[in-house]
């Protein structure tokens, strides 16, 4: 079976696919990747399904060698990595031989970065999905020695790159008020919308700390809440009032107040963001988040349009003999305007006659 052997991997990396819909009542949230932008461009890469898993490598890489062919392509954090030596571009697609080995690095920004399989990832799906959600018990995460076995490939087109959306490195958190927004007052949301905060040490799959200066900010009796169900983007306030962004493995009820939710296509800027990585929230209406969310919607849709093929240097390509780079052949002796030279050249053939 073609595939990756995991010969070095971060203690952090997981499989990771859109996650798991409708199990919110049996106590598991949603889960899935960190970024699901990240497995947007990696599935037009490969022209296929973005609902493809993929393997997650948070804040480190690892080294995989090849089973057999497989195509790959990288997304996310951008990485420093190389085939059997020789540099790959990331947001790229790449075609690897059985033995070929596959090394990747701390990313140069952002934290997680993703690697992808022709065919996705085949892992065994629970509950509907292949992502591990090692707070439910569901799956495991990624040893030494694990087959990273190939789904069916239907497709053959490598070295496409993208130029992807940088979230990387912080920025602006469009945010919409929820049915606890009411219960902070005027000055406080106002004030809320007006700091600056950088990304805090405090951060997992689950959710990231929010930290600035001055106080923080509370809801009038908020120790006092019932639990109420969780999504991921809600900003769920502390007892001594310190926002946490919470992300896609939340908790799937809390009873801490939530002054808000950033909208889902934001939440890959917290998730990437490292420590101390500038960010700030803005408020905007519910109609503004509509509208902000179907473009963002409608450009990973026109992801697979966006790909490109790569300019690489033909002393580093790998796949260099599966490429037509001649049509064919000319003598020459011949005189090409004259139809009736000897030397004439066969170009269905590509022979020199």
């Amino acid at each position: 079976m073609s595939g990756l052997r995991v010969r070095r991997i971060g203690p952090l990396a997981s499989i990771q696919d859109q996650g798991r819909a409708g199990q919110l009542q049996q106590g598991v949230s949603r889960g899935g990747a960190a970024d699901f932008l990240a497995l947007a461009e990696g599935a037009a890469l490969l022209r296929q399904d973005a609902s493809l898993a993929a393997l997650e490598l948070a804040g480190i890489g690892g080294l995989f060698e090849a089973t057999g062919p497989v195509r790959i392509a990288l997304t996310g954090a951008p990485m420093q990595t190389s085939l059997d030596g020789a540099a790959l571009a990331w947001n790229a697609s790449h075609q690897l031989q059985a033995g070929q080995r596959l090394e990747i690095g701390a990313p140069k920004k952002g934290l997680y970065g993703y690697l992808h399989l022709g065919g996705g990832i085949a892992s065994e799906m629970l509950l509907g999905a292949r992502a591990i959600h090692l707070m439910s018990g569901l799956g495991k995460a990624v040893a030494v020695g694990d087959l990273l076995p190939c789904g069916v490939d239907r497709g053959r087109e490598v070295g496409l790159g993208l130029q992807a959306e940088d979230r990387f490195q912080g920025g602006v958190l469009r945010i919409v008020a929820s049915f606890q927004s009411e219960l902070f007052a005027n000055d406080v949301r106002a004030r809320f919308g007006a700091t600056a905060f950088k990304r805090g040490s405090r951060a997992n799959r689950r959710g990231v700390e929010m930290v600035s200066d001055g106080a923080g900010f509370t809801a009038a009796g908020q120790l006092k809440f019932l639990s109420e169900i969780i999504v991921p983007g809600d900003v769920q306030m502390t007892g001594d009032g310190k926002p946490f962004v919470l992300l896609r493995e939340a908790q799937t009820t809390g009873g801490y107040p939530r002054i808000g939710t950033v909208l889902p296509c934001d939440l890959a800027k917290v998730a990437q963001a490292q420590s101390g990585t500038d960010l700030r929230f803005c408020w905007v209406s519910l109609e503004e988040g509509l509208a902000a969310q179907a473009k963002h919607d409608k450009q990973v849709k026109a992801l697979p349009a966006s790909c490109r093929p790569l300019l690489r240097d033909p002393a580093m390509m790998q796949d260099l003999l599966s490429h037509q780079l001649i049509s064919g052949a000319v003598s020459a002796d011949a005189n090409p305007f004259d139809s009736t030279d000897n030397h004439s050249t066969d170009t269905n053939s590509g022979d020199i006659t």
